[in-house]
C-alpha cells in the first residue's frame, strides 16, 4: 500500500493544477500580448503553441511525477542521476518567484480597501508609486513601508496555514474554494465591463486581426512565451502536484483539460480587460491604442483610473483585486508546495519542518520587497528569473529527457497505459524537435536584448532593461538567476536518504510529527 500523500478527488486534483496556471499574468499579461502581436490574428500561433508545447509539455510533467512519484529532484534522480540538478534549479527557481510574489497579492489585498472611497483619487499612478509605496530609487531600499509589510504576513499566515493542513485537506480543499469563487467573480467583472460605453470599441480592438503580423517570428516566440510562463511549466509545480494522482489517473486528458481551462480564462482575462479599456478610452476621448498597458501598470495604475469612471466603481474595484488575490493565493500555494516536497524528502524531515525552513525562509526574504525599493527589486528579480530561470531550465529539462536520457518513448508508454488519449508520433515531435527549436530561439533572442540594450530615441545614452544602472541589474539580477543555478548544484550534492519520510498516516497529522 502506498504511503505518499494524494488528492482525495481528480477534480481536486485538476482545480489545483488550474489554480496554479491561472495566475496574475493571465489577467494582466496575455490581453495586452495579444494585442499588441495582432490581436485576433494573434489567437492561431498562440494555439499552434498550446497544442505543440503547452500540453505536450503538462503531459510530460505530469507523466514524470506522477510515475516516480516524489518531488521534482527526486523525480529527475529516478530518472537520471545527473539529472537531479535541472530539478533543485526548478525548486530554486520556484523559492525566488515564492518572495517575490506574495508582495503583489498583498498590494491587491490593500487595494481591495482603497478600491471603497476610490482612495487612489484623481492620479492612479502618483498614488501608486508616491502615497502607497513611496518608491526610492533603483539600488536605494529606504524603510519597511507597513501598508505593504502588514497584509504580506497575512498571506504569508494564509500559505502557512494551507500547506500545514496537507495535500487533501490543505491544498485541495483551499483550491476548490478559491478557482470557483475567482471564475464568479471575474464573470461578474466581465459582465459588468462589457455593458460599458466604449466597451465594443475596445473589445474590436484586441480581436480585429492583423493578418500581415502573422509571418513575424517575434509573434510566435510571444505565443510560445505566453503559453510557457502561464502553463506552471518548468516551476517543478506540476511534477510535484502528479506525484500525489493515484496510481490509475488519466494523464493525457488531465493536461488537455488543464491547458484548455487556462486558455479559456486568459480569454475571458482579455475580454474584460479590452472592454474596461475601450470604456476608458471613450471617457478620455482617446483611442484604445493610448491605453493599453500590462503587468503591474494595468492592474495598479490603468485598472483604478478605471474604476474610478464607472458606476458603483467601489464595488467592482473590490471585485477586480479581489480576483487578483484569489488568482496570487492558489499560484502562491503551488510554487511553495515544490520546496516543501522537496526538502521534505531530500532531507527525510517531517512535513511541519520542511514548511518551516522553505517557506520560512521565503518568508523572511520577500521582507527584502516589502520596503520603498521593492517595487524595482521585484521588477528585475522577476525579468531574470523568468527568462533565465524558468525558460532556461525548461530547455534544459527538455532537452535533457528527449535528446539525452530519451525517454520520451518510455514516458509515452507510460502515459498511454493509464489514459484514454493514446500519445502519437506528433507528441515525440512536439518535445524532441519543436519545442526545443522555439526555447532555444527565445534564448538567443532574450540574451541578445539583454547584453546589447537599446537607445534612448530621446538622450541617445545606451539602456538595459528597464533603464536601471547596470550594476543594478548585475547585483540583483544575473546573479540571482546565477544562483538558481548554483543552488541546484550544492543541493544535488547531498546524497537521498535510503527511505525517504513519506506521509505515513493522513495529511492533518503531518504537521504534527
Amino acid at each position: 500500500m502506498e504511503n505518499r500523500s494524494q488528492w482525495g478527488t481528480r477534480l481536486g486534483f485538476l482545480l489545483a493544477a488550474m489554480g496554479s496556471a491561472i495566475g496574475l499574468g493571465n489577467i494582466w499579461r496575455f490581453p495586452a500580448t495579444a494585442y499588441e502581436n495582432g490581436g485576433g490574428a494573434f489567437f492561431l500561433p498562440y494555439l499552434f503553441a498550446l497544442l505543440t508545447a503547452g500540453i505536450p509539455l503538462l503531459i510530460m510533467e505530469y507523466t514524470i511525477g506522477h510515475k516516480f512519484r516524489g518531488s521534482a529532484p527526486r523525480s529527475y534522480s529516478k530518472l537520471s542521476k545527473g539529472m537531479e540538478w535541472i530539478g533543485w534549479w526548478q525548486v530554486a527557481v520556484s523559492f525566488v518567484i515564492s518572495a517575490y510574489y506574495p508582495i503583489i497579492i498583498a498590494w491587491a489585498i490593500m487595494y481591495s480597501y482603497f478600491s471603497f472611497g476610490t482612495k487612489w483619487g484623481d492620479d492612479p499612478t502618483g498614488f501608486f508609486v508616491g502615497d502607497y509605496l513611496n518608491l526610492a530609487d533603483a539600488g536605494t531600499f529606504g524603510s519597511m513601508v507597513p501598508s505593504v509589510l502588514w497584509p504580506l504576513l497575512a498571506v504569508w499566515a494564509v500559505v502557512f496555514i494551507i500547506l500545514g493542513l496537507g495535500i487533501k485537506k490543505g491544498i485541495e480543499i483551499a483550491n476548490k474554494i478559491f478557482i470557483p469563487a475567482l471564475v464568479i467573480l471575474f464573470l461578474i467583472i466581465v459582465i459588468r465591463a462589457v455593458t460599458l460605453p466604449g466597451a465594443l470599441e475596445g473589445l474590436d480592438a484586441f480581436f480585429k486581426p492583423d493578418w500581415s503580423m502573422i509571418t513575424e517570428g517575434k509573434v510566435w516566440v510571444a505565443a510560445y512565451g505566453q503559453i510557457f510562463f502561464s502553463l506552471s511549466i518548468a516551476f517543478a509545480i506540476m511534477i510535484t502536484y502528479a506525484s500525489y494522482l493515484p496510481k490509475k489517473s488519466d494523464i493525457t486528458n488531465n493536461a488537455f483539460i488543464t491547458g484548455f481551462a487556462n486558455s479559456s480564462f486568459e480569454l475571458l482575462a482579455g475580454i474584460g480587460v479590452f472592454a474596461a479599456l475601450g470604456f476608458m478610452a471613450s471617457q478620455t476621448n482617446q483611442e484604445v491604442s493610448e491605453v493599453v498597458s500590462g503587468g503591474v501598470g494595468l492592474a495598479f495604475m490603468v485598472f483604478p483610473e478605471i474604476i474610478s469612471q464607472m458606476p458603483a466603481s467601489g464595488f467592482f474595484g473590490f471585485l477586480f483585486f479581489a480576483s487578483l488575490v484569489l488568482a496570487g493565493l492558489s499560484s502562491m500555494i503551488s510554487i511553495s508546495e515544490t520546496y516543501v516536497a522537496a526538502l521534505q524528502e531530500k532531507f527525510n524531515i517531517s512535513r511541519g519542518v520542511s514548511i518551516a525552513c522553505g517557506a520560512g525562509l521565503a518568508a523572511i526574504f520577500s521582507l527584502f520587497f516589502a520596503n520603498q525599493g521593492g517595487l524595482n527589486l521585484l521588477d528585475t528579480v522577476d525579468h531574470f528569473i523568468n527568462n533565465y530561470g524558468v525558460a532556461l531550465s525548461g530547455l534544459f529539462e527538455v532537452v535533457a529527457i528527449a535528446w539525452f536520457a530519451k525517454s520520451l518513448k518510455d514516458f509515452q508508454n507510460h502515459a498511454d497505459s493509464v489514459s484514454d488519449i493514446k500519445l502519437g508520433l506528433w507528441w515525440r515531435i512536439c518535445l524532441g524537435i519543436i519545442t526545443p527549436a522555439v526555447l532555444g530561439y527565445m534564448m538567443l533572442q532574450n540574451l541578445k536584448t539583454e547584453l546589447t540594450g537599446k537607445v534612448n530615441a530621446e538622450t541617445g545614452a545606451l539602456e538595459f532593461y528597464g533603464a536601471y544602472p547596470v550594476d543594478y541589474l548585475f547585483n540583483y539580477g544575473w546573479v540571482v538567476a546565477i544562483a538558481a543555478i548554483l543552488v541546484g548544484a550544492l543541493f544535488t550534492a547531498k546524497k537521498w536518504p535510503k527511505q525517504p519520510k513519506e506521509a505515513k498516516k493522513s495529511d492533518d497529522k503531518e504537521v504534527a510529527q
